[in-house]
């Protein structure tokens, strides 16, 4: 409801980019967009965007919104498939666009949820996926999707070397509303695939349960910076 305002506290609290998932209107005037970024001291570090806003004419148009706001990760949050052939079209269709995306400057790549990780036949859809896709599809993994599918988050970050770009920190487990810290995800075993062989440039703090969203995010940066990240 005001943008403005929520993008100051969080550059207050220490953040150091954001990643869209919608613009609130201000798409319109990216210009002013990314005046409020820079004023505040954050980048762009990403945008969810629907499979629609990167496929066919539209793939230029998203482009030049991005590269104003300073940003080259487009993310598809979610894909509807029904089965494994559905998801090796989709991994195809995925190559022909990182084609395109690279061509303006930017990348391509697709976020985890829970579903992604279940079985399959003798795999999951996101193996499926990511194993016929290039490496220049980005593999934005979200830990407590992951594990809440049932995966191995650092197991599946060191299945693919390279491809961990920007990664979700969501918290799994523990009090209904945690924060990062306090449930079971195996942080330092994340950190040290990311920082390693992940190839990551960005963290991206998640949190989407309980009434505080801004004390959320706050938490969860405290708990990074208790585990030395997050500075």
């Amino acid at each position: 409801k005001g943008l403005p305002a929520v993008l100051e506290a969080i550059g207050k609290m220490g953040y150091k980019g954001v990643e869209f998932a919608g613009y609130y209107g201000w798409d319109s005037k990216p210009k002013e967009l990314r005046k409020l970024l820079d004023g505040n001291g954050l980048k762009c570090c990403g945008t969810h965007t629907g499979l629609e806003t990167v496929t066919g004419d539209n793939l230029k148009a998203t482009a030049e919104l991005h590269a104003i706001l300073g940003n080259s990760f487009l993310i598809v949050p979610s894909l509807e498939a029904k089965d494994a052939q559905d998801w090796l079209n989709l991994a195809k269709r995925f190559n022909e666009i990182a084609v395109k995306a690279k061509t303006l400057g930017m990348r391509v790549g697709y976020h985890a949820h829970a579903g992604d990780f279940r079985k399959l036949g003798d795999t999951t859809s996101w193996e499926i996926f990511f194993d016929n896709t290039s490496a220049d599809v980005i593999m934005q993994n979200d830990m407590g999707n992951c594990m809440s599918g049932g995966g191995d988050p650092v197991a599946i970050l060191k299945k693919y070397p390279g491809r961990s770009a920007s990664v979700h920190l969501k918290e799994f487990g523990g009090p209904e509303t945690a924060v990062i810290g306090q449930g079971v995800i195996p942080w330092a075993e994340v950190f040290q695939v990311c920082e390693t062989t992940g190839g990551t440039s960005w963290y991206i703090v998640e949190h989407e349960v309980g009434d505080d969203p801004m004390g959320s995010i706050k938490g969860c940066l405290e708990g990074l910076r208790k585990m030395g990240r997050g500075r």
